[in-house]
C-alpha cells in the first residue's frame, strides 16, 4: 500500500499498476465505494486496490459520493484519467445504502464488492473475500471481524461494546457473527434486489435479512483497523437510522412517521387517561376501578386514531396477510393493563407514591407495550422478504421479555407463598442440609436478601435470575439438536409454559433445579450427541449442582446410563475418563449434603425415599396427567405427546444415523424419568411440580415440530398446531390477571379466592398476629411464642410477616413443641428452653385450631377465636387462634411429616 498525501499528484508506480489493470477488457468485480469528504485516504485506497489487480482477477472501482466538499471528487476524477475507475455522484438522500444502491447500478461486473474508504478494510483482503463468489461456493462474503482470524486493532472498549451491542440486535435476523460489516461481496442482482426502502449504513444486513433465509453467507477474517486521518461518519442519526431498520428487517412496521403518529395519538390518549383517572378519584371510586375505567376510555380512543392515522396505511394489508386487527388489538391491550396494574400497584404500594403520580409511570410503560405490540402484531409489516422464520423469531424474543419484566414487576408485590415463606427460614438458619430438601434454595434466599433485604422481591430474585439460565440451555439444548428457528421456538416456550413461567418466578427447590437439569441436558447432548469431551465436565458442575437443588435431577442418571448401552457411539464413553471424572466432580458438589446426612442419621435421605412409599394406597395416575396438563396447559400436553410419538417413529424407521440418535436422546431422557413418576402414581400420591423438569428433555421435539407443519401427518397434530397462538396468548394474558388480582384484588369486587386458597393477605394476616402478639406482650410481660398449628405453613407465615427485627425467627417455633410433626421447626426450636412462655397458637383452617389435647401443654388455656383478614377495606380471608399461658412442654415430638414439595 502506497499512502499518498492530498497534496501529492498520483505517482508514476500507480499510473502503470492502474493501466496494466485497465488493459483486460475483462472486468471481473465491481468494487463500490462510499465517500464523503475523504480526500486525505482515496489515493491510498485506490492505490492498494488496484495493487491486488492480477492473476486473473480485475477490479473497477466506482466511487459512490454522497456530496464531498473537500476536494476527493477531484481526486476521483484525477483516478478517471488513467484507471477504470468512475465518480458517481449520488443524492445522499437513502444513507450509505442508497448511495451504494446508485453505484451498483452502474456497475459493468456481475459480482460487486462493497468497501469504506477509510482504509479500515484491508484492501488486501479483497481477493480472499470475492473468491467464494466468484466460484459460487457462496452467494455472499462478508468480512467479519469476529471469527478466528478476525479482529479489531486499536479500538476502545466503548467502541467494542457498541459494535457487539449492534451484532447482538441482529441477532434474531441472521446467523453470521458480524451482521454489521460494511466489507462484502455479493452478485450485483442480489446487491439490487435490496430495492429502496433500504437506508442507513449496514447495507449487508439487508441482503441477508432480505434473502428468506437462503443467502449462503461465508464469513472472512478481517482485522478491521480504526481510520487515521478524516472524521467518522457514524453519528446519532446512523444509529438510528440503523436500529430502524432492523425494527422494519424484524416484520416491525415502525418509522419515524407512525413513531410519531402514534406518539400523538398516546399523548393524546395519556390526556384522556389521566383526565378520567383523576375524576373517578376526585368522586371517590377506588383506585383500582379508577385505573381500569380510564384505561377502557384510553384504549378506545386509541385503538380509533391509531387505526384511521397513526397506523391507517399498513392497516389495510395487515388485515389481509393476519385477520382482522381487533382481536389483535384486544389481546395487546390485555397485557399493556397487566404491566400497566403492576407498575400503578407497585408505585403506591412499594414506592409511597400518591395513585395521581403513580399512574403516569404506569401509562407509560403501558404505551411502550402498546406501541411495540402495535407495530409488530396488529399492524405488522406486510413485506413479503421478510420470512416468517424471522417472524416468528422476534414474537420470541418479545414475549419472552415481556414475560419477564412481567415477573419483574410483580416479584415484590404480591405475597409469598407458605412454601417460599418456609424457605426463607431455611436461610435465617442457614446450613447445608435440611429434612426435606438441599441447601441450594437457602443459600440462594440468603445471597439475594442480603441484597435486597427480607422482602418478597429478595426472596425470589434468585429465581428470577434462574430462569435465565434454563432459557439459556433449553435455547442451546434445541440449537444443537434442531437448529436455529427451533431454538427460538424453545425461548417462546420456556418463556410462557406454566411450569417455566412459576420457577421464574416462586423461590421453591424446582427453581434452582430446573436450570440445573437444562445445563445438565445442553452438556449431555454436547457430549453425546456431539462428541465434545470438554462437556463432561458441564455434566457433572449442573448435575452436582441439580443435587444440591433437589434430589429429583438423581433421575437422570439411569437415562444416562440406559442412553449410553442403547446407542453406540455414546457408548464408546464409557471406555474413556470423562464419564467418571464427571460423575467424581457431580458428587464432589454435592458432598456437604451428604455429611449433614452423616451427622443426622440420613434423616433427609430416608424422608425423601423410604417415607415417600410409606402410607395408604392410592390410585392417581389420572390426577399425574391432569398436573402434567397444568404445567404444559393442554395444548402443551398434547403437542408434547404428538412430537415423543414422531420421535418414536424417526427412531424406528432406521435411515438417517443422527436423525435416530436425536430421537433416541429426546426419548429416553423424557421417558426415564417419566415412568417413575408413573409408576409411583400407581400407587401413591403425587404433587402437582414433581413432572415440571422432565419436559424440558422433550421441549426441543416440541419446538421443532412447532415451525415443522411437513411433519404434522395427522388431523390431531395439525389442530394442535392451530392452538398454540390461542394457547400462548390466552396463558399470558391470564398470567397478568392473576398477577394482578394476587396484588390488588379485583377493582370493586374484592378477593374471591382468599386466604389460605391464594397468597392475598398474609401480610395483613401477619400484622394482626403482630397486634396480638404485643397485647399478650402487655397483658403477661414476656414475648410470646408465635405456633402455627399446621405442618410448616402457618409458623413460616408468622416468621416472615408477624415479627419483627430480632424476634422474626425466634418466636415462630412451629407445632412440635405441641409434640406434632413440624419439618425443620423440630429442629430449630426444641421445648425445654421455653418453658413457662406466653404462647398464640394459629391456625387457617377451624379444624387445626381445635386440636385435642392442647390444654395439657398449658398451665391455661383460651376458648379459640376467630379475626377477619381486611385488605383495601374487604375481606380477604379469615384466622383462628388461641392463647396458651404457662407453657409446660412436651413429653415427645416428631419431626417427620410430608415435605412441602
Amino acid at each position: 500500500m502506497l499512502p499518498l498525501s492530498q497534496t501529492e499528484p498520483v505517482q508514476q508506480p500507480l499510473e502503470g499498476t492502474a493501466r496494466l489493470c485497465a488493459l483486460n477488457s475483462a472486468v471481473r468485480v465491481s468494487v463500490i465505494v462510499p465517500t464523503l469528504n475523504e480526500v486525505e485516504n482515496i489515493d491510498a485506497l485506490l492505490a492498494a486496490i488496484f495493487m491486488e489487480c492480477g492473476h486473473g482477477l480485475d477490479f473497477e472501482v466506482l466511487i459512490a459520493d454522497g456530496g464531498s466538499t473537500d476536494g476527493t471528487i477531484a481526486r476521483v476524477k484525477a483516478w478517471e484519467e488513467m484507471a477504470d475507475v468512475r465518480l458517481i455522484s449520488c443524492d445522499g438522500k437513502h444513507g450509505l445504502a442508497g448511495d451504494v444502491l446508485q453505484a451498483a447500478a452502474f456497475a459493468r461486473a456481475d459480482v460487486v464488492a462493497v468497501m469504506d474508504a477509510d482504509l479500515s478494510h484491508p484492501p488486501d483482503r479483497l481477493r480472499a473475500l470475492v473468491r467464494p463468489v466468484l466460484d459460487g461456493s457462496s452467494d455472499m462474503a462478508l468480512g467479519s471481524r469476529f471469527v478466528p482470524g478476525g479482529g479489531t486493532s486499536g479500538w476502545p472498549l466503548w467502541r467494542l461494546t457498541l459494535s457487539r451491542l449492534g451484532a447482538a440486535l441482529a441477532w434474531p435476523l441472521t446467523d453470521v457473527r458480524d451482521p454489521m460489516s460494511g466489507f462484502f461481496a455479493v452478485r450485483r442482482e442480489r446487491l439490487l434486489a435490496v430495492g429502496t426502502e433500504a437506508a442507513g449504513f449496514k447495507i449487508a444486513l439487508e441482503i441477508i435479512a432480505g434473502g428468506n433465509g437462503a443467502v449462503r453467507v461465508r464469513e472472512i477474517p478481517i482485522v478491521f483497523v480504526d481510520r487515521i486521518r478524516g472524521e467518522s461518519k457514524l453519528g446519532t442519526a446512523e444509529l438510528l437510522a440503523y436500529l430502524n431498520r432492523l425494527l422494519a428487517l424484524a416484520g416491525g412496521r415502525v418509522s419515524a412517521g407512525n413513531a410519531a403518529r402514534f406518539a400523538a395519538v398516546g399523548f393524546s390518549g395519556v390526556f384522556v387517561d389521566l383526565l378520567f383517572f383523576q375524576l373517578l378519584i376526585a368522586l371517590g371510586a377506588g383506585m383500582g376501578i379508577a385505573h381500569l375505567s380510564s384505561f377502557c376510555v384510553a384504549t378506545a380512543w386509541n385503538y380509533y386514531f391509531n387505526a384511521r392515522w397513526a397506523f391507517a396505511a399498513e392497516r389495510i394489508g395487515s388485515r389481509s396477510r393476519t385477520g382482522h386487527p381487533y382481536a389483535r388489538f384486544a389481546l395487546v391491550c390485555l397485557l399493556a393493563l397487566a404491566v400497566r396494574g403492576g407498575v400503578l400497584t407497585g408505585g403506591v404500594e412499594i414506592f409511597g407514591m400518591a395513585p395521581q403520580l403513580a399512574i403516569f409511570c404506569a401509562i407509560g410503560a403501558a404505551a411502550v407495550v402498546g406501541y411495540l405490540g402495535s407495530a409488530f402484531f396488529v399492524f405488522p409489516s406486510t413485506d413479503a422478504r421478510v420470512p416468517d422464520a424471522v417472524r416468528w423469531r422476534v414474537a420470541a424474543i418479545g414475549v419472552a421479555i415481556y414475560a419477564c419484566m412481567l415477573r419483574l414487576i410483580f416479584l415484590g408485590l404480591v405475597d409469598l407463598l407458605p412454601q417460599e415463606a418456609y424457605y426463607w427460614n431455611y436461610a435465617q438458619h442457614l446450613d447445608i442440609g435440611y429434612l426435606d430438601h438441599p441447601p441450594m434454595v437457602a443459600w440462594l434466599i440468603w445471597a439475594a436478601t442480603g441484597l435486597f433485604g427480607d422482602n418478597e422481591f429478595g426472596v425470589r430474585f434468585a429465581a428470577w435470575l434462574g430462569w435465565f439460565a434454563t432459557a439459556f440451555f433449553s435455547f442451546g439444548l434445541t440449537h444443537q439438536l434442531f437448529g436455529r428457528s427451533a431454538a427460538f421456538a424453545s425461548l417462546l416456550l420456556v418463556a410462557v409454559l406454566p411450569f417455566c413461567f412459576a420457577t421464574g418466578f416462586l423461590m421453591t427447590p424446582d427453581a434452582p433445579m430446573a436450570a440445573a437439569w437444562a445445563g445438565t441436558l445442553h452438556f449431555l447432548a454436547r457430549a453425546m450427541i456431539g462428541g465434545r469431551r470438554h462437556a463432561w465436565w458441564g455434566i457433572g458442575l449442573c448435575l452436582g449442582l441439580g443435587l444440591l437443588s433437589k434430589y429429583t435431577i438423581v433421575l437422570l442418571v439411569p437415562a444416562i446410563a440406559l442412553f449410553m448401552l442403547t446407542d453406540g457411539r455414546a457408548g464408546r464413553w464409557l471406555k474413556r475418563p470423562e464419564p467418571y471424572g464427571a460423575a467424581l466432580l457431580a458428587l464432589l458438589v454435592f458432598c456437604p449434603v451428604i455429611y449433614w446426612n452423616i451427622e443426622n442419621g440420613w434423616a433427609s435421605f430416608a424422608f425423601q425415599s423410604t417415607r415417600r412409599i410409606e402410607g395408604s394406597f392410592t390410585f392417581s395416575l389420572p390426577i399425574l396427567g391432569a398436573y402434567a396438563a397444568a404445567l404444559l396447559t393442554p395444548a402443551g400436553l398434547l403437542a408434547t405427546v404428538g412430537a415423543l410419538w414422531t420421535q418414536h417413529r424417526h427412531w424406528s424407521a432406521g435411515g438417517d444415523d443422527g436423525r435416530r440418535r436425536v430421537a433416541r436422546f429426546i426419548l429416553v431422557f423424557t421417558l426415564v424419568p417419566l415412568s417413575v413418576f408413573v409408576a409411583f402414581s400407581l400407587m401413591r400420591d403425587v404433587k402437582l411440580n414433581w413432572t415440571g423438569p422432565l419436559w424440558l428433555a422433550a421441549l426441543p421435539a416440541v419446538s421443532a415440530a412447532l415451525l415443522s407443519v411437513a411433519e404434522q401427518t395427522t388431523d390431531l397434530q395439525r389442530a394442535v398446531s392451530r392452538l398454540w397462538v390461542p394457547t400462548l396468548s390466552i396463558t399470558l394474558v391470564l398470567y397478568g390477571f392473576a398477577l394482578n388480582y394476587l396484588a390488588s384484588g379485583v377493582p370493586a369486587i374484592g378477593y374471591v379466592v382468599r386466604v389460605p386458597a391464594a397468597p392475598v393477605a398474609w401480610s395483613e394476616f401477619g400484622r394482626e398476629a403482630a397486634i396480638l402478639a404485643q397485647e399478650v406482650r402487655r397483658e403477661t410481660g414476656e414475648e410470646p411464642l408465635m405456633v402455627g398449628l399446621d405442618a410448616y405453613n402457618v409458623a413460616s407465615l408468622l416468621a416472615f410477616y408477624g415479627n419483627d427485627g430480632d424476634r422474626r425467627t425466634a418466636n415462630s417455633v412451629g407445632r412440635g413443641i405441641l409434640g406434632l410433626p413440624s419439618l425443620m421447626y423440630g429442629y430449630w426450636h426444641r421445648p425445654e428452653p421455653l418453658h413457662g412462655r406466653p404462647a398464640i397458637m394459629f391456625a387457617v383452617k377451624r379444624r387445626h385450631i381445635d386440636v385435642p389435647g392442647l390444654d395439657r401443654h398449658f398451665a391455661a388455656l383460651s376458648e379459640p377465636r376467630e379475626k377477619v383478614i381486611v385488605k383495601h377495606g374487604m375481606p380477604a380471608g379469615r384466622f383462628y387462634y388461641r392463647i396458651g399461658y404457662g407453657y409446660r412442654g412436651t413429653a415427645s415430638a416428631s419431626w417427620i411429616d410430608p415435605p412441602p414439595n
